[in-house]
């Protein structure tokens, strides 16, 4: 069997008389790709150029030292390409382009991830803090420096006592009203700023986060631009320490460093100032009365971060799954069909399950990140800037960061044992990117820390809309789809009275590949599990501190689920939306399957809660895996297509079990064994003699 027999003539089971596919569709891969790329198609195609870039690509085997050498140099290398500055403001010589600019940042991640991520921290975090939380004085003092490379720059938030709780950190900024200055101090070890990208060696100068006291009174968390080091001769400045965080995990090309200050002095101007102000008699002010909002308000701005996070995670999936599908239609390995020839990889049904259904969730969790991504750009355009539109983008960055990094890890993982011993090798950078890309679990906020402040969001909205609305908590979060989408119970007890009372498996094979039918399944799981919790934890706020905290830590792992299976929900509906906007039919009929094999996994994976819940018969929760089975079936010979509509390259893969070279090889050992057989002189089979001589001579 050859690639192209693989892609396009792989058998499907035979048709049902409730199947209506009765033609086998093909995909337009070209217009697929046009849908996967998204709003910003033309600067991801700019981006995936220079990414593509050799100049840019990660060297295996370096010294973390090399390595970050050239990282740094790379920088640069952004810089004269002009890869770095859609963000910030034209008149400084940006595009006020923010959502192109995620765009295009996120695909650095198929360059070297620590690239992506110290190009992150310089214009993401360092750069981005400077713009958002500061006001013109401040950009035009310090924006230039930033995007030109002059001032490369550190985002000092977390401690080392303090990383996902930023609202508690110990490092102190108190005003001294007779210099008009902020001295600032880390009172004790925990309060270092640790884990710190550019702090270890690159970093000039710093945006350190640190608890505001004026005449006497903490004011919580502000920005404060701080200089940490000597533009000459890079040593840290007087009352200024640090040292380096070491060799990681992955991402060895950052510098990641420690931080502490003692006694630091810095202008009152360099308080970055759009939130909360000090006069120069210590009086503060800020627009935003309530402390809470002010805080949330404040890291609101930095989102970013998370959003680029999901995408690069995409990204890395999308790279995991193109290497190991590819190589599954080319490597070979025992044959169960035949005497001669070997089974593609690809043919086994196991193969397909454990690379498909991730692939399934890849689409479903790109297409959910393109409205992320469209929702992050409302916002920072200004085009929906209001306080519930900033609430909402924060809550979908932090429903959908969780799912797409742990995705990308289990991702990679699964890809490389697909792809057996070659697929441990570094050449083939699934165990490289895999280590790379193991901090993004926590990175950027604990994915679970992540879930939980979900969860409280969803408990709010229960409290305020839901406890007594029949309709899913979909409402806010979804931009387009949602606001109208129903939970409609009485459409789910037909559903699941249908197959009690016909007793049918194909039937009830049918129904559950029914969009609505998957539409109300999980959206019901989430609803009754709000409001499960909610009912829990009535009242909690009227208890005294230390049993509320009681009590909600006993729900707290039902919350956490409770937020993922809500954003299970988003990426569902986010896949089923898109199918909106295909107008080839063939290319919808595929990733209509691919969307139900994704609807359908979630079924199954909580297939327990289904049926404990009353949401599903047994008997209908066995064709979950019957139908999941056939769906594999049909998606089998459209799997190339669906990978090369992601449009990477082999500059982008590198991997060299994506390159053909297993197909020349396998063709190479077929040939030879084919030449034996046809001159006769390929040795006799010992299990073949004895087959002929019959059962007395064995």
């Amino acid at each position: 069997m050859t690639e192209v027999a693989d892609r396009t003539t792989a058998a499907a089971p035979a048709a049902s008389p409730e199947d209506l596919e009765t033609v086998q569709p093909a995909v337009d891969v070209a217009a697929l790709g046009e849908l996967l790329l998204g709003q910003w198609a033309v600067i991801r195609r700019t981006a995936r150029e220079l990414a593509g870039r050799p100049e840019v690509h990660k060297i295996e085997g370096l010294t973390h030292t090399e390595h970050r050498e050239r990282v740094f140099s790379q920088l640069k290398y952004l810089v004269d390409n002009n890869a770095v500055h859609r963000a910030f403001p034209t008149r400084l010589g940006g595009s006020d382009d923010h959502g192109g600019n995620i765009a295009g940042f996120e695909e650095l991640v198929t360059a070297d991830p620590s690239l992506q991520i110290k190009a992150g921290v310089q214009w993401g975090l360092f750069g981005s803090a400077v713009m958002h939380l500061g006001t013109q004085e401040h950009h035009d003092k310090w924006l230039p420096g930033i995007m030109n490379l002059d001032i490369p720059g550190c985002f000092a938030m977390t401690e080392t006592g303090h990383g996902s709780d930023v609202a508690s950190i110990a490092t102190t900024a108190s005003y001294d009203e007779a210099r008009q200055e902020f001295v600032i101090n880390t009172p004790f070890r925990a309060a270092w700023k640790d884990y710190i990208g550019n702090a270890a060696k690159d970093g000039l100068a710093a945006v350190v986060f640190a608890q505001l006291i004026t005449k006497n009174v903490n004011h919580g968390v502000h920005a404060f631009y701080v200089e940490l080091r000597d533009p000459d001769t890079k040593a840290f400045l007087p009352g200024i320490g640090g040292e380096d965080d070491g060799i990681k995990g992955g991402l060895n090309g950052i510098d990641n460093g420690r931080l502490h200050f003692t006694g630091v002095r810095v202008p009152r101007t360099h308080l970055l100032n759009r939130y909360g102000n000090v006069a120069p008699d210590g009086t503060y002010s800020s627009s935003i009365e309530s402390p809470g909002r002010r805080f949330f308000t404040m890291l609101g701005t930095l989102v970013q971060g998370r959003v680029s996070l999901d995408g690069a995670a995409v990204a890395a999936s999308k790279l995991a799954l193109k290497t190991a599908i590819q190589y599954a239609t080319e490597r070979r390995q025992f044959n169960a069909s035949s005497s001669t020839d070997e089974e593609v990889l690809l043919d086994y049904q196991r193969h397909q399950r454990r690379l498909f259904t991730r692939l399934a969730t890849t689409y479903a969790a790109g297409f959910a990140h393109d409205q992320l991504l469209q929702k992050f750009d409302d916002v920072f355009s200004g085009a929906h800037d209001t306080d519930a539109d900033r609430q909402d983008l924060e809550t979908l960055a932090a429903a959908l960061k969780p799912l797409s990094t742990w995705h990308a890890l289990d991702t990679l993982q699964e890809c490389r044992e697909a792809c057996g011993g070659a697929g441990f090798l570094i050449e083939n950078r699934f165990a490289s990117l895999r280590a790379d890309l193991d901090v993004y679990a926590t990175f950027e906020g604990d994915n679970t820390v992540l879930l939980q402040l979900v969860a409280k969001r969803l408990l709010a909205d229960y409290a305020k809309e839901f406890r007594n609305a029949d309709f899913g908590v979909l409402a806010r979060y979804v931009v387009e789809q949602a606001a109208d989408v129903a939970l409609n119970r009485t459409g789910l007890r037909q559903v699941a009275q249908f197959v009690a009372d016909t007793g049918s498996v194909q039937k009830a094979a049918l129904a559950l590949r029914d969009e609505e039918g998957q539409r109300t399944l999980l959206t019901d799981r989430v609803q009754s599990m709000v409001a499960e919790v909610g009912s829990a934890l009535k009242g909690a706020n009227k208890l005294p501190q230390h049993q509320a905290a009681a009590l909600f830590n006993q729900h707290q792992d039902e919350l956490i689920d409770a937020a993922q299976a809500h954003a299970e929900l988003l990426q569902w509906e986010a896949f089923t939306e898109a199918l909106g906007k295909v107008t080839d039919s063939g290319t919808k009929q595929v990733l209509t399957w691919l969307r139900d094999l994704f609807g359908l996994s979630l079924i199954e994976k909580h297939l327990s809660w289904y049926l404990m819940n009353g949401r599903l018969s047994m008997q209908r929760g066995r064709t979950a895996g019957t139908y999941i089975n056939r769906l594999l079936a049909k998606i089998r010979p459209h799997a190339l297509d669906l990978v090369d509509a992601f449009g990477y390259g082999p500059e982008h893969l590198r991997a060299a079990i994506a390159s053909g070279a297993e197909a020349t090889r396998q063709d190479e050992a077929r040939g030879y064994f084919q030449t034996l057989r046809a001159n006769g002189s390929a040795p006799a089979d010992e299990k073949t003699l004895l087959a002929l001589k019959g059962p007395r001579s064995r």
